[in-house]
């Protein structure tokens, strides 16, 4: 090598090798000076020049190698606030001499040198990419203008975006970070580091790749507990870049932040979408595309997967139950993690009520097969926001078909029903039942399915006079639920059901649309029961629906006894016989501390 060779002289040839786009955003964007640009440039050299370790001191390049080697040097270049420490264009190797510690570039900043976008791999498994859409409802372009209207030019404020479906929140800031040259990613608050020294590492890392790469970075704090939240607010706080926040809860003081209302698209722009994905296929639904758009308030993302798939299965079939079995599968993951999804199996023909209650279930399933129609095409939506969904009450004793009615209306109307399990809500923590009940409903909004509260008491029962804390949380948990079922606009149906309808708060009759009372069987019905209880393939001999009419139990005490019968009739292996029956009773008021009498079972055997 030419001993006139100079560190100055293979930092300006690497100059010359490297993206001059890359160099000029990094120099443009994170603020380095001529000497901080060429310090970069050394390291840089390390792994590009083979020159450069012999022309340093120490074999490897260190500020005390910069300071003495290029020009326009400054001690301030060092400082751990500087751009090159700051943006951890470098990495510093622990020593006892700072200036005599060895530099080395960081290996995403390598890459953008060479030409080559590259997501540091501390980062990536936090963050995903957010494609945006190639269309969105004609209501979204009024937000869609106020995004790109704050941030038109650099000084971008924080946009919160409030209300609407999660990803539909995520298609619209997709599309604004487009409109103004931004590519979106995404990062859920529950990803965010604990650890102060990783999230600081993260907002760092992230700053300066959203700096030289115009990308923006969606915080999404939906469902997301206190600590999480305080994560999200202050690394939203931190970025300096542009960011978006989706979901409740996030405060970032100390930037300016301006909101950005999301509304639901209504079925008229529903339908529109589908149109657009099902083309011609969608004149062949003629009005059943309607309740489609009205049922299901997906994205434009779902309705394709959803459409795409739907299209393959039927073939030159009927379109319709594969479209609607795919937009149930394409909404559950909103409400698979809240709450139990129910496989509803039962039909009209095994629920054995009075006249006047049947005709109320069906009354609530031609509500909500109609309310598209209703409250869309006939105007009701628009005359006010609440009071829109579509709630039932079912009263009556335990054992009389409650659950079971909830299984036909889902049956019937071909929607998932989700039972929810209240020792999973009611929590102990002030705010916490809030925020899970908060949760449900938003995932409810965006699914079209049935939510079935089972022993609703426990949850909506009267408020109190408050005589102390307890008292007042309490309160306020009712005062929440009397609100969110106001201002509920689930496609799908709530059912609550409770044995103690006197226990329930008054207030919220006015919010429910349908009571529906299940009462003890009478004999004429008790005998129904009996009739559809046993399955056709069941061998059975001798039986008497006038005389198991006469026992004084209800359903679902009948079901039982009617199953375990039928256990012991196959071990015996014979038919399901009246001895049968007996023993099977005998046991069931047993378990129940109920004496069985000759009027009941006199004559069975």
């Amino acid at each position: 090598m030419s001993p006139e060779i100079t560190l100055a002289a293979v930092v300006s040839d690497v100059r010359e090798r490297v993206s001059q786009t890359a160099l000029s955003l990094l120099v443009g964007r994170l603020g380095l000076s001529d000497f901080e640009r060429d310090t970069l440039l050394l390291c840089a050299a390390v792994e590009i020049d083979g020159r450069v370790s012999s022309l340093c001191e120490a074999g490897y390049p260190t500020f005390r190698t910069a300071l003495e080697n290029l020009p326009e040097a400054h001690w301030s270049a060092l400082l751990p606030e500087a751009p090159l420490r700051r943006w951890r264009l470098v990495e510093v190797s622990a020593g006892p001499v700072l200036t005599a510690s060895q530099l080395r570039i960081d290996e995403t900043v390598l890459h953008f040198l060479m030409g080559v976008e590259s997501l540091d791999e501390r980062v990536r498994p936090l963050v995903e990419e957010i494609e945006a859409p190639e269309a969105l409802p004609e209501s979204y372009r009024a937000p869609l203008g106020e995004i790109a209207r704050y941030w038109a030019n650099g000084d971008r404020p924080l946009v919160r975006l409030e209300g609407g479906p999660a990803r539909s929140r995520e298609a619209l800031a997709a599309a604004g970070c487009a409109s103004v040259g931004l590519r979106l990613y995404g990062i859920r608050a529950g990803r965010i580091p604990a650890n102060w020294s990783e999230r600081e590492t993260l907002a760092r890392i992230w700053e300066r790749f959203a700096a030289i790469n115009s990308v923006a970075l969606l915080i999404d704090s939906e469902g997301a507990g206190p600590v999480e939240r305080e994560a999200a607010a202050w690394l939203a706080q931190q970025l300096q870049t542009a960011v978006l926040v989706s979901g409740g809860g996030l405060n970032a003081t100390g930037r300016r932040t301006v909101r950005v209302a999301v509304h639901r698209p209504d079925a008229r722009e529903q339908r529109a979408m589908w149109d657009r994905v099902l083309g011609d296929r969608a004149a062949s639904l003629n009005g059943d595309m309607d309740r489609v758009a009205a049922q299901f308030p997906l994205d434009l993302a779902s309705m394709r997967a959803a459409g795409a798939r739907a299209v393959e299965r039927a073939g030159d079939g009927d379109l319709l139950p594969m479209l609607w079995e795919e937009c149930r599968a394409e909404s559950r993951p909103a409400l698979d993690g809240l709450a139990q999804r129910i496989d509803a199996r039962a039909k009209w023909k095994d629920i054995v009520l009075p006249g006047p209650s049947m005709d109320l279930l069906r009354a609530i399933a031609s509500h909500v097969r109609r309310q598209g129609q209703v409250l869309e095409r006939w105007g009701f939506a628009a005359q006010s926001a609440r009071g829109l969904g579509s709630t039932a009450l079912f009263c009556g004793p335990s054992g009389v078909g409650k659950t079971m009615a909830a299984e036909v209306l889902a049956n019937e109307l071909g929607l998932d029903l989700y039972r929810i399990d209240l020792s999973q809500v009611v929590s102990k923590y002030i705010g916490e039942t809030e925020k899970t009940l908060r949760s449900i409903f938003d995932a409810a909004e965006d699914t079209g399915a049935l939510l079935l509260f089972d022993e609703a008491d426990a949850l909506f029962g009267k408020r109190t006079e408050v005589r102390d804390s307890h008292d007042r949380f309490a309160n306020i948990e009712v005062s929440y639920l009397l609100q969110r079922i106001e201002a509920f606009r689930g496609r799908g149906l709530t059912l609550l059901t409770t044995n103690m309808r006197s226990a329930l708060d008054g207030a919220f009759m006015r919010r429910i649309r349908y009571i529906v009372n299940f009462p003890f069987p009478d004999v004429a019905l008790r005998r129904r029961i009996w009739e559809t209880t046993f399955p056709e393939e069941m061998p059975r001999q001798g039986l008497n629906a006038d005389k198991l009419a006469r026992l004084n139990l209800p359903g679902g005490n009948i079901r039982n006894i009617a199953l375990n019968a039928a256990f012991l009739a196959a071990e015996d292996g014979s038919p399901v016989t009246m001895s049968h029956l007996l023993v099977a009773a005998r046991r069931e008021c047993g378990k129940l501390e109920k004496p069985l009498t000759d009027a009941e079972v006199g004559g069975w055997v």
